[in-house]
């Protein structure tokens, strides 16, 4: 089906390139979609040297970029001087989107929840797709998709990186799971943090929101309260014995299904088929994954998605006893000594990792926790496997960005259930 151009861009599109901002995930759909538009594109990109400069700014009048490019980047400092049109990717793409968006946005489980939607919604016959920042872009599902049918619903993760600067974009529901200290090298600070997901909010169309405990709390902080239909009480909530045996059963997935079924009521839909499709529904790799047992007797957990220091707070409370938690990585702000003081309980010794090992040998120190620097991950499961006894527990939950060693969480993760699986064919180098 030919595309509908809204007027606006008609003329930016015509007769110049896009600026393309990122030639990674994004920046890739971008480029797909303005070769759907019949539109050219060039990419910018620091890693391939390609800069964009003032004089760039005549020939390319519409710019997209990607989420890693933050409101103040010089080069849409330099596009906006110019009178450059600036869209973020998620823009972009749902100027061009026929079916429905269903937005997730949260600090912790909005992967899951995307995927549980789209795997329950699936289950009773609707057409349903994941995108955003969850591996396939949005520009990159349009084109996939040829525009989308109005009946298909694009179930869409959003990032704090990605709602800050939305303008376009419009979702027929929003999901926030829950709000806790993340990503403050990018934002500076909660407040920050919390109105640029707050942003998503009010993109919703017919303001059909849906918000976790920890989300109430903090808007009432800073004075944007939520309507009382909106909260979803997702904290503290008692077991549901129709997900035993489930990824729901317990926290913190057990906040997802809330979620989830809040809006799957509002959508008057079975809610017995939302409890069956928790019953075939299997979590992605790399959260508190059962990895092996050991000799003799230790149990190996892979967490490594687990980027921040809440989603390590949740991993720990799901141990009865102190674990030996492999934490460390790339820093994404936030108050370190508080996080230890606060995990120091749960934690029977720390094995220290990546660029923030030193500052967490400190605070480490300071709140009586044992620990052990660790170079690489692989001085630390070697280094664990040593300290391990019987019945205890060796967790990988970083609470850090995997970007100083690895290329993201996944390769970490993998990385960590190779090491373990080496160490019952001889040992682990490092």
């Amino acid at each position: 089906m030919q595309p509908s151009v809204p007027a606006f861009l008609k003329p930016l599109l015509a007769d110049h390139p896009v600026a393309v901002f990122g030639g990674g995930v994004s920046g890739r759909g971008v480029v797909a979609l303005a070769g759907w538009l019949g539109a050219a594109a060039k990419v910018f990109d620091q890693a391939d040297g390609v800069e964009f400069r003032a004089a760039d700014a005549a020939l390319h009048p519409l710019v997209v970029f990607s989420p890693g490019f933050a409101p103040t980047h010089p080069w849409l400092t330099t596009a906006r001087a110019a009178g450059c049109v600036c869209l973020n990717e998620l823009d972009f793409a749902s100027l061009f989107w026929r079916g429905s968006v269903v937005a997730v946005t949260g600090t912790n489980g909005k992967t899951t929840l995307v995927e549980f939607l789209v795997h329950a919604l699936g289950d009773i016959g609707l057409d349903a797709v994941a995108t955003g920042n969850i591996g396939r872009s949005f520009c990159q599902l349009v084109v996939d998709r040829d525009g989308g049918a109005r009946e298909t619903t694009a179930v869409c993760e959003v990032s704090s990186f990605q709602a800050e600067t939305l303008r376009h974009f419009r979702a027929d529901s929003v999901l926030w799971t829950n709000f806790a200290e993340d990503h403050l090298e990018r934002h500076g600070s909660m407040d920050t943090y919390f109105l640029a997901k707050w942003r998503l909010f009010e993109r919703a169309i017919g303001g059909h929101v849906y918000a976790g405990s920890s989300v109430h709390r903090y808007a009432e902080r800073v004075g944007q309260p939520l309507p009382a239909e909106a909260l979803v009480e997702t904290e503290d909530q008692p077991g549901d014995v129709l997900l035993q045996g489930t990824a729901f059963a317990d926290y913190p997935q057990r906040e997802n299904f809330l979620l989830a079924d809040a809006w799957w009521r509002g959508r008057n839909l079975r809610e017995g088929a939302l409890y069956a499709a928790a019953h075939t529904f299997r979590l992605a790799d790399h959260r508190l994954q059962k990895v092996a047992v050991t000799a003799p007797g230790v149990t190996w957990w892979n967490d490594s998605k687990a980027t921040n220091f809440h989603a390590v707070e949740a991993a720990l409370g799901a141990f009865r006893e102190p674990v030996h938690l492999i934490v460390g990585g790339k820093s994404k702000g936030g108050d370190v000594g508080a996080f230890v003081q606060l995990i120091a309980p749960r934690v029977r010794h720390a094995l220290l990792i990546g660029e923030t090992r030193n500052v967490l040998a400190l605070f480490c120190a300071q709140a009586g926790v044992a620990y052990t620097l660790c170079e690489t991950l692989s001085a630390a499961v070697a280094a664990a496997a040593i300290q391990a006894q019987a019945g205890d527990n060796v967790v990988l939950s970083p609470g850090f960005a995997s970007f100083d060693q690895f290329s993201g969480y996944a390769e970490r993760g993998t990385r960590f259930v190779q090491l373990v699986n080496d160490l019952g064919t001889g040992p682990v180098l490092v």
